[in-house]
């Protein structure tokens, strides 16, 4: 079953978060006249934080909320777990409103079906490296036997094993960052919640985190909504994106998405510096064979390279150099469509669109 048609395990609709006394005016204010933060900070003393932010999180998928400092991701994460409270909106966990819950669902739902990874770990300084792991699991009042075991595969599977015994202060970063993860998937919880848990780390030990974290994540199935401010970050494990800017959700989709049809100008400059050579599909820029045909005739294939509709440019690239033809896009073995070298190049350039001209080869 594919990512698109598992189900949503996370619903948020319509979250606004104002803070300040005259909230609900200024959420109306904005409703009605589409006033901006510096306008509602000074007709109404009031900051706004999320602005009318709706989106889905499917069952194991990462969902990366991404922005400059300031556009309100941290705070609209915290929305998830109930940390903080909406103006207005609602968020539905499997099927369950959140915001409905009492005290006692609500510290449930926090302590059995939703792990936190902050980029301040907060681990106890007095607990070795095992004790910090399997904290949640003890406060659950598990068998001893049970929180032994948790704990070592939590250890192994971020590459810690040998450390159970060390405490925080004789750990590295990246290795207080692993600790933190490693007690966030013991608890084994339906939901990762991730906040800039990488950030502050050299960029070396933060790739190495990113790999082992995508690799959990696939071995598991947790579904996980990570922030960031980072769109390489953000690309390299999001399945999709959400860009955040002054409260607002501005554009959701994925990573080849978002890099070669930004919504607006703001989008775009976010990923003007973005290679496309990991993320374009031939899908993406080829030319249906149908219409190549009409254009250019029955050329006769049989010479020519083949590709998958999801190769990538970096792989087509490859293939035209060794190739004074086109590349064909094979799908279970029917030709679909043709990539020709101009159409590369333009995809390359980020400029997806076939020509609607002949091409020549």
């Amino acid at each position: 079953m594919t990512k698109s048609a598992r189900e949503d395990v996370i619903r948020c609709e319509g979250i606004w978060k104002i803070f300040g006394k005259r909230s609900h005016q200024a959420m109306e204010a904005i409703r009605a006249h589409g006033l901006s933060k510096r306008q509602i900070r000074e007709e109404f003393d009031c900051v706004v934080g999320v602005q009318d932010a709706s989106f889905s999180v499917k069952r194991g998928e990462i969902f990366c909320i991404m922005g400059l400092s300031g556009s309100g991701k941290s705070t609209l994460i915290r929305h998830i777990n109930r940390l903080i409270e909406p103006t207005s909106g609602s968020v539905i966990i499997e099927g369950q409103n959140v915001n409905a819950m009492n005290a006692r669902d609500l510290r449930a739902l926090r302590a059995e079906r939703i792990g936190m990874v902050f980029q301040s770990m907060a681990l106890m300084p007095h607990r070795t490296v095992r004790d910090n792991v399997v904290f949640s699991l003890e406060v659950r009042g598990v068998p001893e036997a049970e929180r032994a075991k948790v704990a070592a595969h939590a250890i192994e599977a971020v590459d810690l094993t040998g450390w159970e015994k060390k405490y925080p202060d004789e750990l590295s970063g990246g290795m207080q960052q692993r600790v933190g993860l490693a007690r966030a998937i013991a608890a084994d919880p339906t939901i990762l919640l991730m906040d800039e848990p990488f950030s502050a780390l050299d960029p070396l030990i933060r790739r190495q985190l990113q790999t082992t974290f995508m690799s959990l994540s696939a071995e598991l199935h947790k579904t996980t909504v990570f922030i960031t401010h980072d769109l390489d970050e953000a690309i390299r494990i999001g399945d999709r994106i959400a860009i955040m800017k002054d409260g607002v959700l501005v554009q959701i989709g994925t990573p080849e998405e978002i890099v070669t049809r930004p919504a607006d100008d703001y989008v775009a400059d976010f990923v003007a510096g973005i290679s496309k050579l990991d993320l374009v599909s031939a899908a993406r820029i080829m030319q249906p064979l149908d219409q190549y045909i009409a254009q250019r005739g029955d050329a006769g294939f049989a010479d020519w390279p083949a590709c998958h509709p999801e190769d990538k440019l970096n792989t087509l690239v490859d293939m035209a150099v060794g190739t004074d033809y086109p590349i064909l896009v094979k799908a279970e073995g029917a030709v679909i469509g043709v990539v020709s070298k101009r159409a590369l190049l333009r995809g390359i350039q980020g400029r997806e669109e076939a020509s609607p001209k002949a091409e020549t080869l």
